[in-house]
Order: C-alpha cells, then structure tokens, then sequence
C-alpha cells in the first residue's frame, strides 16, 4: 500500500532522509531530477512505500499448555477474539509512531485485564488460597528493565514493573515492598478477591488432589489432565518504527504453587530479555526449567554471538535444552523477524508487522514438538 507524506511525523524521517540521499546521488553523479519528482517534493505529495515507513513487528502469547481441545467452541471463540483485541491494541500503537515498550505494556495489561489468562485477574491461586502475580518488562534500547514478584493487591503488575524501571534505581522488588512502592507512586491496591474466577479456583481445587503425582526427580511434569494448571502466562515482544525491541510478561504463575513461589517471568534473562543487538523474547511454561537455563538471555547471545538465527536458535532451545512439555516462546529479531513456536500441547499466539501480517493463532490443530510458526 502507498501512502502519500503529507502527515509529517517521526516515523517517517527515515525514509525522507534516505530520499534525500538519493536526489544528492542523482545531482553528483550529473543524472539530474525528473520535473515529476521535483513538483512532488515541493507540494508534499511525494508517494513513499508503505515499508519504507513501517517497519513494526509484534507477537503476543497467552501462555503455554494449553489448546483448543480443552474449550468448548465458546470458549475457543472468546480466547480467539481477546488474542485479537490484545494484537490490535499493540498494532494501533506501533502504527502511530509509538514505541514498543509503550506497545508491550498496554497489551499485557488487556490481557491482565481479561479473565481467560493466569494473569492479573484470572491468576491462578497459590497453595494459601490467595495470589501472587509476577511480571517483567524490558527496554531493548539500553537493557533498562524492571519487574516485581510475589505482588497480591495490584490489579496491573506490568505496569508496576515499568514503574520500577522508571522511578527506581533498581530492577526488581518483590511482595509487600513492592506494593509499598506502589502506594508511594500513587497506585491504589485492590482487594485481592477481584483475582478469583470460577475458572481458577476449579484448578486450583483439581491440582490440590493431583498435583503428589507430578513431581519427577528435581522437575515438575503435571499429568495431561492437569496441563491448565500451568497455562495462561501472557507475554508480548515488538520491534517499533525507530528500530527499539520490547519484552513484557505476567503470570499468576502456577496453581498450588508454594507460597512465595516466583517462576521465571520476572527473573530478567530467564523468562524475559530485551537488547536491541539481539532480540525481544517472552517466555511461558515450567518457570523452574526457564530459570536453570536462563533461557531468554541465551537465546539473545546465540543470535548476537554467533551465526544462528533467531528461528534456529528458539528451536534448538526448544527441542535440544528445554525438555517436552516445558514450555513456549516468542521473539522478534531488529530485522523484524518474528518467532512463535513451543514444545508443549499448544499455545495461543498472535503476531503482525507493518508488511501487513496480521494472523491469531489458536484453534488449528497443535504443531509437532518444536515447532510453532513464523
């Protein structure tokens, strides 16, 4: 599609600049301007491609795990629909010349709003009865990061973790600290009933009777009948106009979990990572298995110090390190290049970039381990 420049804006600087070189070029080299190019400069109406000015990408998760043959069609249908406003909210932002941390952020709070995922409200609930919810966003443009744990009465724990990347000199806080943190800023805490669902309590209540046959040796390996009660981690990761990555991501983390548990979504390089030079990536799935292989945080060195591609190496951390069932990931390369692939029954995902892509995947049938899709 072709746009004409008339809405100056930043976005479009790059391509300006780049037209600019090549009108010098033609004037060095003596080849000249056409009068059609000439007119079009002064009037405003030069026509530039639509890639040469949108050059966004974006991917969403909603957690590992989980897959169309645990809904009924409604349920299916619902999960499909918020992967679509989540994506759209992303999409909108990156459009307009937003940045990707600002597109990260505001997409995982839709989800953390939405009752479907074990983040914010719909968090699944810990062996007390109560919820603890995780998050961690990350700045590719300067490895600027923050994240909070162990946090019960914010209703929008990614948008804390930004906080504390913004307003503090640290990178993660955790539990009542965290939370008095929040209050300092001007954050109103919530009674943390407004997580519970229906939904959640049932998985809680099933996990409690069956959760003694999970445990192999040091891992946790839930029976297939159990798969929900590790699902609905969300995570999003962008590639904006200015050529900044972002990762984001929130969990309730898992159900019955330990009290005081924390899994890998706010463990910086485990569950989350963000660097320019290398990728945006958001993990979802066994937190304990992501920790021990530093799993995001790997896969950016691999792309940045070696000759691997992004693809190649998600999947190689998929099916060589990680075990199956352990778990999904999203990344998004500074070339746009967008990876969404898992090694567990499913994960919901969704992904669009400025050449036009806009796809939610969800109800077709689970890929074969290690694979996903790009």
């Amino acid at each position: 599609m072709n746009r004409r420049l008339a809405p100056w804006n930043a976005s479009r600087q790059g391509a300006f600049i780049r037209l600019l070189a090549t009108v010098a070029f033609v004037s060095v080299t003596g080849t000249g301007m056409t009068m059609a190019w000439q007119d079009q400069l002064a009037t405003g109406n030069l026509v530039v491609s639509e890639s040469d000015t949108m050059r966004y990408a974006i991917a969403i998760h909603g957690g590992a795990g989980s897959s169309p043959d645990m809904f009924n069609a409604e349920g299916n249908r619902r999960r499909r629909k918020s992967m679509e406003q989540a994506l759209t909210i992303g999409v909108d932002i990156l459009k307009q010349g937003g940045t990707a941390l600002d597109a990260v952020e505001k997409v995982v709070i839709q989800l953390e709003n939405d009752p479907q995922f074990n983040a914010g409200v719909g968090a699944v609930f810990n062996a007390a009865g109560g919820h603890e919810l995780d998050a961690a966003i990350m700045d590719g443009n300067g490895l600027k990061c923050g994240a909070v744990a162990g946090v019960s009465r914010i209703r929008n724990p990614i948008a804390l973790a930004r906080l504390v990347m913004t307003d503090s000199p640290h990178v993660l806080m955790a539990g009542a600290g965290a939370e008095e943190f929040a209050t300092g800023l001007g954050i109103e805490l919530v009674d943390p009933a407004i997580f519970d669902t229906p939904r959640a309590r049932e998985a809680w209540e099933k996990t409690r009777v069956n959760q003694s046959r999970w445990k192999r040796g040091d891992r946790l390996i839930p029976a297939a009948e159990d798969a929900g009660s590790l699902t609905g981690t969300v995570g999003c990761v962008a590639l904006d106009n200015d050529g900044n990555l972002a990762a984001a991501t929130s969990t309730g983390g898992m159900s019955n979990k330990r009290f005081g548990r924390i899994g890998d979504s706010p463990i910086i390089g485990a569950g989350t990572y963000a660097d320019n030079a290398s990728a945006a990536i958001s993990c979802t799935g066994i937190g304990e298995e992501f920790i021990r292989h530093t799993v995001a945080a790997s896969l950016a060195a691999r792309v940045r110090y070696s000759d691997c591609t992004l693809t190649n190496a998600v999947r190689e951390m998929l099916t060589q390190t990680l075990q199956p069932d352990d778990g999904g990931i999203i990344a998004i390369g500074p070339d746009g290049e967008i990876v969404m692939e898992y090694n567990s029954r499913g994960m919901a995902r969704a992904a669009a970039n400025g050449s036009g892509r806009f796809e939610v995947l969800w109800d077709e049938a689970p890929a074969p381990t290690g694979q996903g899709s790009r």
